[in-house]
């Protein structure tokens, strides 16, 4: 079993069921999320070429600021146009 926090809520954790996982990304869109964070976009780069190598295609994301949550519009966005969403994390 793997437990994930969400660190958006520490207080009072939700239960959530994962995602369940496609067999490959071929063929699927897949959503980078840059937070805003510096560096974050090298880590983008990289993790782009890996996946259009996969023969995924990649819609790239940018949140205004990584001190707040993306807005819903954004969020609409990501969820109506992509198969899955990585979302990055540096400094």
């Amino acid at each position: 079993m793997t437990t994930i926090l969400d660190p958006t809520s520490e207080q009072v954790p939700e239960g959530r069921q994962q995602t369940r996982r496609p067999e490959s990304l071929s063929g699927l869109t897949v959503g980078l999320l840059d937070i805003s964070k510096p560096r974050g976009d090298v880590f983008l780069d990289q993790l782009e070429s890996r996946l259009t190598g996969l023969g995924a295609s990649v819609n790239r994301y940018v949140k205004p600021t990584f001190a707040k949550p993306a807005p819903v519009d954004l969020r609409h966005e990501i969820a109506t146009s992509c198969d899955a969403v990585i979302e990055a994390l540096a400094d």
